[in-house]
This record gives C-alpha cells, sequence and structure tokens, in this order.
C-alpha cells in the first residue's frame, strides 16, 4: 500500500526535472518606437544564438533578403513588422523565447497582447531620439504588469545624444532608476565600444561589413595600459569621468529591483553593426527574471505545478497561404506539455487533443513533442481557441483574460458585391478572432455592416488587403466621425439609467456590450462630467467563458 511519504517520493524527480527547465527558460519581448532598429537588434540576437548564420540587413534589403521575422507580404513590401512573431533559439545552455512585436504604432494592440505572455521586455531606443511616444505607451502597459525592463541604446554609431541625459531622461519620465551594466567610449564616427562594468573589462569593437556577421571584439581587463595606446586621449579622459561619475553618483545593481519593474538595466551598442549585442544578452541572462507564477481563478499558479496549463495569447491566420491554415500560440504556464495530450478547454468546457504543435521560428515551423514553461507553442486552430482562452489539465481553472485597448478610428466596413457574403462573413469572423480589428455594430437593428475599430489607419488598410488577398473580397470603408471609445461599466443597465447622452452615439462590441463613441475627448468628457453616476472605461472588461456574438 502505497503512503504519502511514497507518492511524494516517487514524484519528487517530475518536479526537479520540472524545476530545471523552468530554470532554463527566458523570455522577453522588444518594445520600440518605429523606425529604432527591432527587426535589426532580433535577427543579431538571433545570429549569436546561432540560430541564422547571417542577417538580412532590413534597412538596405541587401540581394533581397527579407528580415527573418517579417513574413507577411504586405510587410516585406513596406519593409515594418505588423504582426507578432516567436523566435526561439538557445544560448549558454539557456533557451530563450523572444516575442518579436510590431514596431508600428498602428498595431500597438498586438503588442499589449503579446506583453501578456512575456515575463520581461526590452525597450529598444535610439540615441539620438531618446523616449518617443510609442515606447511611452508601451512602457505604461509593462507597468501595469510589473514587468523588469530592459534599455538598450541603439545607433551609438551614428550621432547621439549624451549618455548622462539619456538615462536622467528614463528616470525623470518614467519614474525608473537606471543601472548602465556598460558605459560607451565615445558615440557616433568616434564610437569605439564599450566598458563592460560586470567583468571590469572593455569591449572594443572593429567594423565588420554590414554587421552580417558576429563582431570581432579586442577584449582589454581594466588596469591594462594598453588601453591607452588604442583610445584617442581626450576621449578616454571624457570617458573616465563619466564613469566615475555614476558609480560614485548612481544606484547600486539591485537585482530585486530590477525583477519588481523599479529598475532597468541600461545597454549602449549598435544592433546594424553589432557593437555590444552579445553583452547585453549574456546580462539579461544574469539578471533576467525566469518564468513565474500566473494568476489565476485558483490563485497563484507556479510554474512547476504538475498539470499543465497555457493560455492563448494570438491567433494568426494563413501563416501558410497554401493550407489557409490558423494558428493559436500558446504560452506554456504550468507543467510540461506533450504532443497529443488531451486538455481542457476552459470556455467551452470540451476536451481538446493537442495534435500537430509547431515550434515557431517566424513563418518556418517544426513539429515539436514537448514545451515547459516560458515557452510558446503553435497549435492548427479548428475555430476552437479565441485569444485570451485558457486549456489545462487537473482542475479547473482560468488565467487572466487579455483586455482590449480603445481605439480611436471608426468605420464602416461594406462588400459591395452579395454573391462574395459567405467569404466576406468568413474573413470578418477570422480576422476578429484573430485580434487584427475589434469589431462592433450599430445598436440601431436594421444596421447589420460591422465596424472596424482601429488604433491606427495601416489596420484599416492592412484587414482590406488580407480579405482581399486571403478570401478574394473586395471591401469599401465608409468613416466614421468618431476618435473615442469608451466602454460603460456595468453595461446596458447601468446606461439605460443615465438617461439620454449628448454628443455621443452606442455601439456594442463583438460581445454585446455597449461601447460609446465620441467625436473628441472634450465631448467624452463633457458626459463624464454631467453623469458622475456612468463609469466610463478605456480597455473592455476582460472576458472569460464567453464566446463573441456571431457576425
Amino acid at each position: 500500500m502505497w503512503n504519502r511519504a511514497m507518492v511524494k517520493a516517487a514524484i519528487a524527480p517530475i518536479n526537479e526535472a520540472l524545476a530545471e527547465q523552468v530554470e532554463k527558460r527566458r523570455n522577453f519581448a522588444i518594445i520600440s518606437h518605429p523606425d529604432a532598429g527591432k527587426t535589426t537588434l532580433t535577427e543579431k540576437l538571433l545570429l549569436y544564438g546561432g540560430a541564422i548564420h547571417e542577417a538580412g540587413a532590413v534597412k538596405a534589403r541587401r540581394a533581397q533578403r527579407h528580415a527573418t521575422s517579417d513574413w507577411m507580404e504586405m510587410e516585406q513590401q513596406r519593409g515594418i513588422s505588423i504582426t507578432s512573431t516567436v523566435l526561439q533559439f538557445d544560448y549558454q545552455e539557456r533557451r530563450i523565447n523572444l516575442l518579436d512585436t510590431p514596431g508600428h504604432q498602428d498595431f500597438s494592440e498586438d503588442t499589449y497582447r503579446t506583453l501578456a505572455a512575456a515575463d520581461n521586455a526590452v525597450m529598444l531606443e535610439d540615441a539620438a531620439k531618446g523616449l518617443e511616444p510609442q515606447t511611452r505607451k508601451l512602457f505604461e502597459v509593462c507597468r501595469m504588469r510589473t514587468l523588469p525592463i530592459f534599455t538598450f541604446f541603439n545607433k551609438m554609431d551614428r550621432p547621439a545624444r549624451e549618455p548622462l541625459e539619456l538615462l536622467d531622461e528614463i528616470e525623470q519620465e518614467l519614474g525608473l532608476k537606471t543601472y548602465a551594466v556598460n558605459w560607451p567610449i565615445g558615440m557616433g564616427e568616434e564610437f569605439r565600444g564599450v566598458f563592460d562594468r560586470r567583468k571590469r573589462q572593455f569591449h572594443l569593437f572593429e567594423r565588420t561589413a554590414h554587421g552580417s556577421r558576429e563582431a570581432s571584439v579586442k577584449v582589454i581587463d581594466e588596469g591594462d595600459p594598453e588601453i591607452e595606446n588604442l583610445i584617442n586621449p581626450i576621449l578616454y579622459d571624457q570617458f573616465k569621468e563619466e564613469l566615475e561619475m555614476i558609480e560614485e553618483l548612481g544606484p547600486e545593481l539591485d537585482i530585486e529591483a530590477i525583477h519588481g519593474g523599479q529598475m532597468t538595466p541600461v545597454f549602449f551598442g549598435s544592433a546594424m553593426t553589432n557593437f555590444g549585442v552579445e553583452l547585453f544578452l549574456e546580462a539579461f541572462l544574469a539578471y533576467g527574471l525566469q518564468p513565474g507564477a500566473r494568476h489565476s481563478t485558483l490563485g497563484e499558479i507556479e510554474p512547476t505545478h504538475e498539470e499543465f496549463s497555457g493560455f492563448v495569447f494570438k491567433l494568426q491566420a494563413n501563416m501558410d497561404p497554401k493550407h489557409r491554415d490558423r494558428i493559436a500560440f500558446i504560452r506554456v504556464c504550468s507543467g510540461k506539455f506533450e504532443k497529443d495530450m488531451v486538455v481542457n478547454h476552459a470556455r467551452s468546457g470540451k476536451n481538446v487533443r493537442l495534435s500537430h504543435p509547431q515550434k515557431l521560428f517566424a513563418q518556418g515551423r517544426e513539429s515539436l513533442d514537448e514545451a515547459f514553461p516560458g515557452d510558446v507553442i503553435g497549435l492548427n486552430n479548428p475555430g476552437v481557441f479565441a485569444i485570451g482562452d485558457t486549456i489545462y489539465q487537473g482542475k479547473r481553472l482560468e488565467y487572466d483574460g487579455i483586455p482590449c485597448f480603445s481605439p480611436e478610428l471608426f468605420a464602416y466596413l461594406k462588400n459591395p458585391n452579395p454573391s462574395k457574403f459567405k467569404q466576406f462573413h468568413k474573413g470578418v469572423t477570422e480576422l476578429r478572432e484573430e485580434g487584427a480589428v475589434q469589431i462592433m455594430f450599430s445598436a440601431d437593428e436594421s444596421k447589420r455592416d460591422p465596424i472596424l475599430a482601429a488604433v491606427g489607419q495601416l489596420q484599416f488598410e492592412v484587414v482590406q488587403f488580407r480579405l482581399q488577398n486571403e478570401y478574394n473580397v473586395e471591401t469599401r470603408l465608409e468613416p466614421l466621425p468618431y476618435s473615442v471609445a469608451r466602454w460603460v461599466d456595468g453595461g446596458w443597465d447601468a446606461l439605460e439609467k443615465a438617461g439620454r447622452l449628448f454628443n455621443t452615439v452606442t455601439v456594442k462590441d463583438s460581445w454585446g456590450r455597449p461601447v460609446l463613441l465620441f467625436r473628441n475627448e472634450w465631448n467624452c468628457q463633457q458626459v463624464e462630467g454631467d453623469h458622475p453616476e456612468l463609469k466610463l472605461s478605456k480597455t473592455a472588461p476582460v472576458v472569460s467563458g464567453q464566446q463573441p456574438e456571431d457576425l
């Protein structure tokens, strides 16, 4: 007869094995303003991780090699990232999951959702520009989730702002303490490399052909007199002065403060020429947060919890145009994932067999037999999964859903060809499921055309482009004169109690909940002032356990 101690002893090895796998994993998303060099940095990290052997320089599109992470035709045409992708690689016996996010601000919603699956964020800034609007917006989402934030100042080999000024801006405007892990020696044409404060070493870089291969580096220990022969004396004196200042006046490195999102480790370099990328990667592995506990309806679920669980943070249709497939991106939260395992689908209560799981690498995919907390897996989605869904084994649980953020542009989507109704309906349904755009409807039942609600104009263009390309449906847009959306806390009952509202129109979202549209912020504030009992929210209530309404 098995007693409790014997059972415990039997499962202990599994726990240990699982804990070992969790410890090996690091996961991060990159946030930045467009043109800060995010795709380039992504590629260089993959280069050092051995996942690719030569980086395709994004800017110049040399030899027409497209960036590894930009796979959609429209992305390749425009040289921008529209959708998030997942890139997994190994480095120094660690398994890194890099969640690449769209750089363009019109697709920030996709980034918000991706940040829900990340354990760390890398804030990439152009050293000439410092903090930019899109980075600030995304930083606020990281702050909501108390993510550890690593800062990489890019393009140091071009004219840049003073490093001390850049640190000061982060401290003043974001309220983050900064700790410079490395310090630049010169900038622009004079940029010679960085001093690594972790190992007290100078890393002097040699420029390689367009940065397509790993940079060659000369490493010199602090105190070695040779350094004075290799760097211009004026440059070296300036560097020593700045280093002394940050070491005397700056804060000590505080790992707890980093993990709590209160201190950001700062790095300087140039992704295009590979300056400082590997140093960043090594320090990230030392300071980054490993996969941790996630909040659920059962309380905090540790990654070492034996039963498998995970959630859907992204859906993508037609990653492979030949097969017209639909992929659900699942973040593994606890336990071990195994191919062909049967899990419970929390929203529908059904059992689902997870066959054909895939390891995702931009557009390339390979089948996968197992995965662990922190990993992201791709599953064929035959219409079962929606964004925010939880899958699990064992006791029923649901993770916190993923909120929708307030759109700023609205337009009726018209289908001028009634014979294409089926394709139109299918395309709009699948793109809505994927989260490519929010779909709303007029509260007037006679108006059945869907209303596209987007963060930026480019989202509209992408929806129309994809409906034409993937579903063979031409559409036209009828813009609406609104720029502010607010969800009504308390739903239709609260709205009814408030009575007549001026300067607003009521629509409903995909879940049939009331949303007020205003022409501008002033109109919104006016209604809030006239009806203080009406609570309005910029983010939608998180949906759990319910299907969106049919179109």
